[in-house]
């Protein structure tokens, strides 16, 4: 592994010196010679890449002339700024200098350590966004003034770190608080239910979490796959990192690849820079993959190496790009059976098969339902101060008796649809059709009663695709997103359908 000193130079600018900057000491060789003067620095860097504007050029090349002297090689960059106080463009001017340095210093052969005694105030401060916030790999380096430095010193080099490990106190708070916050996940999480199914599944959750193995959320389509996701997330010790979630379903293959491991600058026509796949937003935290059993082989092979080797190649890339993340994936679809049938990688689905889940379908857990109506009515309350609604006994009997073929997700749109139509108390006379148990009328059973009435093909047609409309948009909760993919047509064919058979008003 070769090393690296990331600095801005500390020789200043060409022309006469601003009037409240104090010369410097015959004996101070300035915060990046003091730095490469200590024996713990002496020997340790291959590289020391030193950043200017252009008026400081000059005195930035003199100082690489002594960083020569003392082994490593020197790397001038000047950046176009002419405020070095000016946030925005450093910010700009440094995005596009990682880019450069990450292609000609790669991560996995170039370790980097960042000096912030040099530069701006402002360039300091960017310093320490860009490493905390991930988009730098970098140890932090201070090095002591001299009027502040006894003789001899034992350590006048500092890194710098942005943790309270210091301060007992703040700790001890900083461990309570986590306690307390798992105890109030474990009470008023996304888990919401009391049926054995869920007390068993919230038990799975808890000792699943804990680890790091990948997880596979399996159950029927609207069981609320992403929210037992979350609630892993949520109880594990990536509780802190990003959680990023995204459905498999919802692109092309050529895209999908583009989503996951992001693409360098030119990799396909409107690839204009580079970007940042869901495995580098996610590294540190979990990545959610809805709908796995829909990966095209290319992307199961893709996905695959990654969960084997912890690291990715950008589409268009060369390098290789180190990730840490935990990979939760959900299907509805039966994956024994689609590797069975060769159309999913049977390696694949044992490594995502670290440890599984299984959701129950709402009818399996017809004791949850009032818990569920009422935290969805409370949502709705959120909106509508003070207003309340309560729902007939017969009501509930209904809802008990009915199959929820779209599970919570279905239950779910029917409560909004109550709290838009009625005022405050819910009847049998307010369900869904289906959901209050109306069978359609059947046909009379004598022969040659009356002579069956012949309806136009067009009005058949338009009673159908209102009636399938109807069906989609309740199973998918109203989101035309899914309803279109659900029907496979385009969200704007969806919006002008629904249009015309009164489902949705013309804006």
């Amino acid at each position: 592994m070769l090393h690296a000193l990331l600095t801005w130079s500390d020789r200043g600018v060409g022309g006469p010196r601003p009037s409240h900057h104090g010369k410097r000491p015959e004996t101070d060789r300035g915060p990046v010679l003091r730095l490469l003067d200590q024996d713990e620095s002496r020997g340790r860097y291959d590289a020391v890449i030193l950043l200017t504007i252009p008026a400081g050029r000059a005195g930035a090349e003199a100082l690489g002339e002594e960083v020569r002297a003392l082994g490593p090689t020197p790397e001038v960059h000047s950046l176009a700024v002419d405020d070095p106080s000016d946030y925005a463009r450093l910010f700009r001017a440094l995005g596009g200098l990682l880019e450069d340095l990450s292609r000609a210093h790669a991560p996995d052969a170039w370790s980097f350590d960042v000096l912030l005694s040099a530069g701006t105030p402002q360039a300091q401060t960017l310093w320490v966004i860009l490493v905390q916030a991930g988009l730098l790999r970098a140890r932090m380096l201070q090095v002591i003034p001299p009027a502040f430095v006894p003789v001899p010193h034992p350590r006048a080099i500092r890194e710098v770190r942005l943790e309270i490990e210091g301060f007992p106190e703040i700790r001890a708070l900083r461990d309570e608080v986590t306690r307390l916050r798992r105890e109030t996940l474990s009470r008023t999480g996304s888990l919401i239910g009391d049926s054995e199914p869920m007390r068993a599944l919230a038990t799975r959750v808890a000792r699943i979490a804990g680890s790091d193995v990948p997880v596979l959320v399996t159950g029927e389509t609207g069981t609320g796959k992403e929210l037992v996701a979350r609630a892993v997330h949520d109880r594990s010790p990536r509780a802190s990192g990003p959680f990023v979630a995204e459905n498999c379903g919802a692109f092309a293959e050529g895209v999908l690849l583009s989503e996951l491991f992001g693409h360098e600058p030119g990799a396909f026509t409107g690839a204009q820079g580079r970007r940042r796949g869901l495995f580098e937003q996610a590294h540190g935290g979990t990545l959610f993959l809805d709908e796995v059993g829909e990966l095209a082989p290319r992307a199961q092979s893709s996905l695959l190496r990654v969960l084997q080797e912890g690291s990715l190649r950008r589409v268009g890339g060369e390098k290789q790009v180190r990730v840490d993340v935990r990979v939760i994936a959900a299907t509805h679809r039966d994956l024994p059976a689609m590797v069975r049938a060769g159309s999913f990688r049977e390696d694949l689905f044992y490594r995502l098969r670290g440890a599984t889940l299984e959701l129950p379908p709402l009818r399996a857990r017809l004791g949850d339902l009032s818990l569920l109506v009422d935290r969805f009515l409370d949502e709705q309350r959120g909106g509508k101060r003070g207003k309340r609604w309560t729902l007939t006994p017969a009501a509930l009997r209904a809802l008990h008796r009915y199959a929820w073929p779209g599970n919570v997700r279905e239950l779910r749109a029917e409560v909004v649809r109550w709290t838009i139509f009625c005022d405050d108390r819910i009847d049998v006379d307010d369900l869904a059709p289906e959901v209050r148990g109306e069978a359609p009328p059947r046909d009379d059973p004598r022969p040659h009663a009356h002579t069956p009435h012949v309806a136009p093909l067009a009005e058949v047609v338009s009673a159908a695709e209102r009636s399938a409309l109807t069906t989609a948009l309740t199973a998918n909760g109203h989101n035309l997103t899914h309803t279109a993919r659900a029907l496979g047509i385009d969200r704007n064919t969806l919006k002008r359908k629904l249009t015309e058979h009164g489902l949705r008003r013309p804006r």
